[in-house]
């Protein structure tokens, strides 16, 4: 059987942030509602848009803003989204040494396979596996479908956030964490990853 190696998406391959989080400010704008601060809103990335946008609004403007959200966002995600150095040499090198590769997000399927297209990032992956109408990181079904999706073993789960470590250690991968996405050092040192690196450089070393 083969193996592979999982990846989250924004945050951890493609530094997307600030297109996320303009068009999760946009959408309140656009409704006339009280428009969160960027930190606020960087500190809820990786959650279900629906959730993130719980923490804002009431319950019954959420579904609105959500609309709102996925109408803006794809016509912005490539704004000032791309990926994070060394992330397309490696994949390339992860493909030439034999190993699988998948995104495991948040996003749901059809939107990060739009983005991931976009972006020039899908010729260099052999699966994209979003979260649709299933439970979402820290659960590990997102990494345990897109697996499936291979029909190979994984070996690492690699992410940016305590979510992305969770799911991967509940999945039963190794897990690497970079600091240069969502959470700091010291939040994703709580998760207790197997390896803990500012950027991807080391994933190699440890496969």
């Amino acid at each position: 059987m083969s193996k592979a190696i999982v990846f989250d998406l924004d945050g951890t391959l493609v530094d997307s942030l600030p297109d996320i989080v303009a068009s999760f400010k946009h959408s309140f704008a656009a409704m006339n509602l009280p428009v969160p601060s960027s930190k606020e809103v960087q500190s809820e990335i990786g959650k279900p848009l629906e959730e993130m946008y719980s923490r804002f609004a009431p319950s019954s403007k959420v579904m609105a803003l959500c609309n709102e959200y996925r109408r803006h966002y794809p016509q912005h995600f490539t704004d000032s989204s791309s990926p994070f150095p060394g992330v397309l040499s490696l994949l390339k090198t992860l493909r030439q040494r034999g190993y699988k590769t998948a995104v495991a997000t948040t996003k749901r399927s059809e939107m990060a396979q739009k983005f991931v297209r976009a972006l020039g990032l899908d010729v260099f992956l052999d699966h994209v596996q979003g979260t649709d109408d299933f439970p979402h990181k820290p659960a590990p079904d997102v990494i345990l479908r897109a697996l499936e999706a291979l029909d190979s073993e994984g070996l690492w789960m690699v992410g940016d956030t305590i979510a992305d470590i969770k799911a991967g250690q509940a999945a039963g991968l190794k897990t690497y964490a970079v600091t240069w996405g969502t959470h700091d050092a010291k939040e994703l040192e709580t998760a207790k990853p197997d390896a803990l690196r500012p950027n991807l450089d080391a994933l190699l070393n440890q496969l």
